[in-house]
């Protein structure tokens, strides 16, 4: 089956805007369960509107009957593939590029199976099944947790552990289940070793350790010395440093130059000469820190496979910016609160506290677009990360480098309902005695932060091409 197949079929996935938003939050919900949060954990709308319409990516689990058709003539291996919408993993399949694993362990009365690896690029997968007495966990039924590490590191700073995604599916007596990584050193070996520790299950503890060999041809490199491009008005700056062709992917090393630290320099797509679009997915930060007073980020990424009759590549940018968290005391009825980079405001008319709850009514001003229904769905599913509300003895214990609310002692989730859509009015209502609580919860004792970054759009940067004539 040929990559023209696999296309065709992916452009016909619909991506449902309810199931991406469920995902979504099933996804912060466990990193916050596992108190690992990331600073990016507030939605770009700008992101968010991405996700839903890039027709090229799968989200798994959300594989189209079409393309069960087309890619179930792959082999054998490729069928856990195609059950987990991996195209990546379905088209190594077919070169007969992934590692075949035949590792088990069974421990406390689970047995764990390593059943496949690959490595193309920057992307490492791994997959694997799971079985046993898995309801003497915590977990729900057909929910699988691992307390994993990698390479022989330790605790949630392992960097393997950055932007790791886990996809289980029920299988025959138990669930299969597929790692996908970036690899997350700078230098890139063709043929290494990956020690891997289970520490847990579900709960249940155990030591279940393999050791997964996993390889790859050598890829095609190209490397530029070229002036970055620079967009004075922001002040910001990217240089693309390398190309790297693998045997189903790409990856791409660039630098991004911002004046504040938290702003993120990101591609919306690529366009080769050919005029086909390459989506840039989730890669590694090779190295990050100050320079003349500027904040300097190289990253490598993934993307498409580039052909070998490919003479240049067009970059689309777009900048985000973070803006710096606000707040007010909850000792007033009514407050005002700015947005510290932008013309965004945030008016509240009304603080109401019953019982258990309590109740923002509040408008938005300042919104540098119209709410149309897309823009509304964006905003409102927003709006229930924005807030948080913080014991206010307990403010100090927030910081980018504990960025996780005080357990006991805040609530980051509410509920949004639209009042008036062309007013932009809204109604947020916080369960003070949920999963996330404060106790002996007083509005003269209760700080709320705002957060506006979710609600700033990114700035579309001037495209840039680079010619690959050095191949």
């Amino acid at each position: 089956m040929g990559e023209k197949e696999i296309k065709q079929a992916m452009e016909q996935i619909p991506v449902p805007r309810d199931k991406v938003f469920e995902a979504i939050d099933r996804g912060l919900r466990r990193g916050h369960e596992q108190k690992k949060l990331s600073n990016n954990r507030k939605l770009l709308i700008s992101s968010v509107a991405a996700l839903l319409l890039i027709g090229g990516t799968v989200i798994s689990g959300f594989v189209h009957p079409s393309m069960n058709k087309v890619l179930a003539k792959a082999p054998f291996i490729g069928q856990l593939f195609v059950d987990f919408g991996d195209s990546l993993g379905i088209n190594l399949a077919n070169q007969n590029m992934v590692t075949e694993l035949n590792q088990a362990l069974t421990k406390n009365g689970v047995t764990v199976e390593m059943t496949s690896a690959y490595f193309d690029g920057n992307v490492v997968s791994i997959t694997g099944h799971v079985k046993g007495e898995l309801e003497k966990g915590h977990n729900e039924p057909g929910e699988i947790s691992f307390d994993v590490n990698f390479d022989n590191n330790q605790g949630e700073q392992d960097p393997w552990l950055d932007g790791k995604s886990t996809d289980v599916k029920p299988n025959k007596d138990g669930y299969d289940f597929q790692w996908i990584m970036a690899y997350p050193y700078k230098e890139i070996s063709e043929n290494l070793t990956v020690p891997i520790s289970i520490h847990s299950i579900n709960g249940i503890k155990g030591e279940w350790n393999f050791t997964i060999p996993i390889s790859q041809k050598k890829s095609n490199l190209i490397s530029f010395d070229e002036d970055a491009i620079t967009y004075q008005e922001e002040g910001a700056a990217i240089s693309v440093k390398e190309v790297s062709i693998a045997q189903a992917s790409s990856s791409l090393v660039y630098e991004t130059i911002t004046t504040y630290k938290e702003d993120a320099i990101d591609f919306v797509k690529v366009i080769d000469n050919k005029g086909r679009i390459l989506g840039i997915e989730g890669g590694t930060i090779l190295s990050e820190g100050y320079q003349d007073e500027k904040y300097h980020k190289t990253l490598r990424r993934t993307t498409k496979k580039i052909d070998k009759d490919i003479t240049a590549l067009t970059f689309y940018p777009q900048l985000s910016i973070a803006d710096p968290k606000v707040e007010h005391l909850l000792n007033t009825n009514s407050f005002t609160l700015k947005s510290e980079r932008t013309d965004l405001m945030l008016k509240v008319n009304q603080v109401k506290h019953v019982g258990d709850k309590l109740t923002l009514d509040y408008q938005l001003l300042g919104l540098p677009y119209s709410l149309s229904k897309h823009k509304l769905d964006l905003v409102s599913h927003n709006l229930g990360y924005m807030f948080t509300l913080v014991d206010k003895e307990y403010v100090d214990e927030i910081d980018k480098d504990n960025p996780f609310p005080p357990e006991n002692h805040s609530v980051s989730r509410n509920t949004v309902k639209i009042i008036d859509k062309k007013s932009a009015r809204f109604r947020s209502e916080f369960q003070l005695n949920g999963e996330e609580k404060i106790k002996q919860f007083k509005l003269e004792n209760t700080v709320v932060q705002v957060d506006f970054t979710s609600l700033i759009e990114a700035k579309q940067l001037r495209p840039f091409t680079i010619e690959l004539n050095q191949r």
